[in-house]
């Protein structure tokens, strides 16, 4: 079947944009509504082979949340190679999101030990597997002439995942809590199943950008790819300690919560809606970030893609002190708001912004075309080593019987200036290389 390999010349959004957005809006939804659920699943809910309730420990929960998002975040550039090499990204995307749905299916009908590493381990394959290849995916469909809507189109994107994710973390706890387990992973499942479904109707106006072959890993080794390589590794390592500091909102600041006055706005929430703040906080920033709040940057400096990612690590570090200083009143027997937390979240959302929608973009921007679904995978494995940290953080004091408490999240933010603080020196000196599908 012939499909369209090369961006068409108009001034128009691409047909396929839709498709996109709804495939990740669907997407989004199963993978967050499962991941939320996961903290309070491996500390209250897990059985035993004789379906006798066997939780972890809040420890070894947190270490384990964080190698499964490691996973996630790994595999990602063996979906790229997949699809840069071998069969391009619509058929990578398709296949894996087929073993994304049986890893939520797994979750569902097995809540043993042995269901929770097959199902996760599954998930980890599709999810991240399609993840370089879907953000890719975006940029392919545009051209010179309409790349003017590359930064909007981006941001709603974005905005789809967080649609997807504000739902899903108010229904997923809800559902654990009232129905179990199978109802809570089995509705992300079938969430999974129709945006595989979605995505499946768009194939015929996708822009199918052909994969490389054999002759990719010539490519890479050209001066240019290497140069790109190595230039976006800087950054990347940077960002991997925003990544350490920012998935603990899913393990560490969930189990905090189970320790605070969850009646906030006249609603008892679960611990893990909590996080629905986040994505909600986005689906308001992102837009006022990008047409109110950078344009008046720019008056005042030239706002470039580096500058934003700066301000967002060090916006970070205040979350983290606030974080801290509520682990203290629990330390000392009070019972503070949950009221602090949403404060916390408000603050690493606005630094989320700032870091993540960037850096995708400019990611995009800075591959050569042939090897942009790479690139991407090198981006999302700042999140991978973010969340290693994060492990080995967890290892030392499980070895050491430490427990969470004010200096752990004083620690984090004290990490995070000086990432931050070191980070000036790349807004000064790097030069970005700007790169754009031809048309046809």
């Amino acid at each position: 079947m012939n499909y369209l390999t090369k961006p068409q010349k108009t001034k128009n959004i691409p047909n396929g944009i839709p498709y996109i957005i709804g495939n990740e809006l669907a997407e989004r939804f199963s993978f967050y509504g499962m991941k939320c659920i996961l903290i309070i699943f491996m500390t209250q809910y897990l059985i035993n082979d004789n379906g006798i309730i066997e939780p972890l420990s809040d420890k070894e929960a947190t270490k384990w949340y964080h190698l499964f998002t490691s996973a996630v975040y790994f595999t990602p550039i063996f979906g790229a190679l997949l699809s840069d090499v071998f069969i391009g990204k619509y058929k990578t995307i398709l296949i894996l999101s087929i073993i994304y749905c049986f890893g939520h299916l797994t979750l569902a009908i097995d809540e043993t030990r042995f269901g929770l590493i097959i199902g996760l381990s599954l998930i980890s394959i599709g999810a991240g597997g399609i993840k370089p290849c879907v953000s890719a995916h975006v940029g392919d469909q545009f051209g010179k002439m309409n790349s003017i809507f590359l930064t909007k189109v981006f941001s709603w994107f974005y905005l789809s995942i967080n649609l997807g994710a504000f739902v899903s973390t108010l229904l997923t706890p809800y559902l654990l809590h009232n129905y179990g387990p199978w109802l809570a992973f089995g509705i992300p499942g079938l969430l999974m199943f129709i945006a595989t479904y979605i995505f499946w109707l768009g194939r015929h106006v996708f822009i199918h950008i052909p994969p490389q072959g054999l002759s990719f890993f010539k490519k890479i080794l050209s001066r240019d790819s290497i140069s790109s390589i190595m230039k976006l590794s800087i950054i990347y390592i940077f960002i991997a300690i925003f990544w350490s500091l920012f998935d603990q909102t899913g393990s560490t600041w969930v189990l905090q919560a189970e320790n605070l006055n969850r009646n906030w706005l006249g609603i008892d929430w679960y611990s893990s809606q909590i996080q629905s703040i986040n994505p909600i906080m986005i689906l308001i920033f992102a837009p006022l970030f990008s047409y109110y709040l950078y344009p008046r940057l720019n008056k005042i400096t030239k706002l470039t893609d580096l500058k934003k990612i700066s301000l967002g690590l060090f916006l970070a570090v205040p979350s983290f002190i606030i974080i801290g200083l509520v682990e203290k009143c629990i330390e000392l027997g009070f019972t503070p708001s949950i009221g602090w937390q949403v404060l916390a979240y408000i603050i690493l959302t606005a630094s989320e912004v700032l870091v993540s929608i960037t850096c995708l973009e400019f990611s995009y921007t800075q591959a050569p075309n042939f090897m942009k679904s790479l690139i991407m995978s090198f981006f999302l494995l700042s999140v991978s080593l973010g969340n290693i940290f994060t492990v080995w953080v967890n290892d030392v004091m499980i070895l050491n019987n430490i427990s969470y408490g004010q200096s752990y999240y004083n620690f984090y933010a004290f990490l995070m200036f000086v990432t931050a603080s070191i980070f000036l020196l790349v807004v000064k000196y790097y030069k970005p290389n700007y790169y754009i599908n031809n048309e046809q």
